[in-house]
């Protein structure tokens, strides 16, 4: 073999080598982006936990820009996770907004929404009807373990409390910590240090009043226990925590070990401990080993209460608060969480409460109820690979009546209104107000005269879905 042939040799034994390595490499790249796409949804039934906050506004917390109010547990939680920044509750005030959340559907729709009475009260008749199928009901069809935990407000007479709606247990309070008030003096009187006797509201367990009035001094701390135990006793089984805190919704109470440490007062400490507690709970799935299968959302019911000025919370740079269809009523802070499952980013689509409900069953492997229209739309493709979201769509409801459509970017305003007549009465728009909220998020500059197509498209959507609307008997007005 002369040596021009040995080179030639050498460079085709060579070149073979090269293609192998190159193949080689593909493949591991492959199976490597294979299995980043297999481990990024659960395997199994993954666990779920939702913490509801009563009243926070969307800048009361450090990742959404508060200045002074310290967070660090759900600062962390978004950077580990998902921090959304559209994400809407389905009504401005508690009772409708819960309801919307545990059965996926506008309230309107199952008359826990009205005119008459925006929300429950303790002199009520009625509360969530007995065909809706919450969550925990759904849930429960694969098995989960389900406790409710915290201020429910869908209705205190026994038929309507958490265990017949799904739920295995159930602690807390079963409407507001405002009501069952017994002093006549005016709220800023006593403010700054509430006599917890001030406020008859029962603390229950199950179907029994085990407390009463409730120490609301300590109840955050010990709904974070109760959630804590929970979590501990059912491990080894599928398990479905709704934590329904009551507060920063007033009158405000923190215990002894976060009252005054907060550079915000009182509010300030409110949301300082339920940031801790919300910490305790993440460090024990990390414990137990189930922080990898178990889905963890935080959010709140609305918007901030501003007419109780430093005890109510901020809406940031959005527009009004609580009990309004502006966007600092119904926008809401929400970060969802699981190590190395959610996928962390910054999500800017669209997203709701009801939206738990369809994502939820999806990922047990329960079939979304069809006898009934759902407003709910599946989540999961943007949890676990950070596809767009497939929601399109806001309905903003005040009572029965629809207030204002968000459609992608663009927000119409049929009616307007501020919150209990803080900001002004009810005004109608023949030609409704139209706001960019991607560039215009205080919902200032009114834009309809440039943009004619847009509230076409909008007026085309309200005409289609109120063809399938039927709005359901009034559950709140009645009482005793």
């Amino acid at each position: 073999m002369n040596q021009a042939t040995t080179i030639f040799t050498i460079q085709k034994l060579l070149l073979s080598l090269l293609i192998f390595l190159l193949f080689w490499s593909c493949q591991q790249n492959t199976t490597d982006e294979g299995a980043e796409q297999t481990s990024s949804e659960p395997s199994g039934q993954p666990n779920f936990v939702i913490i509801f906050a009563d009243d926070l506004g969307y800048g009361d917390l450090g990742v959404y820009g508060h200045p002074t109010i310290k967070t660090p547990h759900l600062d962390q939680m978004a950077r580990e996770g998902q921090k959304w920044t559209n994400f809407y509750v389905g009504a401005s005030v508690c009772t409708p907004s819960r309801a919307a959340l545990l059965t996926g559907r506008l309230p309107v729709r199952n008359g826990m929404s009205s005119n008459k009475s925006r929300v429950l009260f303790p002199n009520s008749l009625h509360g969530l009807p007995e065909g809706e199928i919450t969550l925990a009901e759904q849930l429960k069809k694969a098995g989960y373990a389900t406790a409710a935990i915290g201020k429910w407000h869908l209705g205190h007479r026994e038929q309507y409390l958490p265990t017949n709606n799904g739920f295995d247990l159930y602690f807390g309070i079963p409407y507001s910590n405002d009501m069952d008030r017994v002093t006549d003096k005016n709220y800023w009187e006593f403010a700054d240090s509430i006599p917890t006797d001030y406020y008859n509201v029962p603390l229950m367990r199950n179907t029994e009043i085990i407390e009463r009035p409730a120490d609301q001094n300590t109840i955050t701390k010990r709904y974070t226990e109760e959630a804590i135990g929970f979590i501990k006793e059912h491990k080894e089984e599928p398990f479905f925590v709704y934590l329904a805190h009551n507060l920063p919704h007033i009158p405000l109470f923190a215990s002894e070990e976060f009252l005054g440490k907060s550079e915000r007062g009182l509010y300030g400490d409110v949301v300082e401990e339920i940031d801790h507690g919300v910490g305790q709970i993440l460090a024990t799935l990390k414990e137990q080993g189930l922080a990898e299968n178990t889905i963890v959302v935080f959010t709140s019911d609305n918007g901030p209460w501003l007419s109780f000025k430093t005890h109510g919370g901020s809406a940031g740079l959005l527009r009004a608060g609580k009990g309004t269809t502006w966007e600092g009523g119904m926008r809401e802070p929400c970060i969802f969480w699981a190590p190395d499952r959610i996928k962390p980013a910054v999500i800017t689509g669209l997203g709701t409460t009801m939206d738990l409900f369809t994502t939820f069953s999806t990922m047990a492997g329960v079939a979304i109820p069809d006898d009934r229209v759902m407003d709910g739309v599946d989540l999961t493709a943007t949890l676990f690979h950070k596809e767009p979201s497939p929601r399109e769509a806001v309905l903003y409801y005040r009572g029965p009546e629809l207030y204002a459509v968000r459609l992608g970017d663009y927000k119409a305003h049929y009616f307007t209104q501020g919150e209990y007549g803080m900001f002004g009465g009810k005004e109608a728009h023949a030609t409704p107000v139209l706001y960019n909220l991607s560039v215009d998020p205080s919902e200032q500059y009114d834009v309809a005269e440039q943009h004619p197509e847009i509230i076409e498209q909008i007026n085309a959507y309200v005409k289609e879905h109120r063809s399938n609307l039927v709005v359901g008997e009034d559950q709140l007005a009645d009482r005793e």
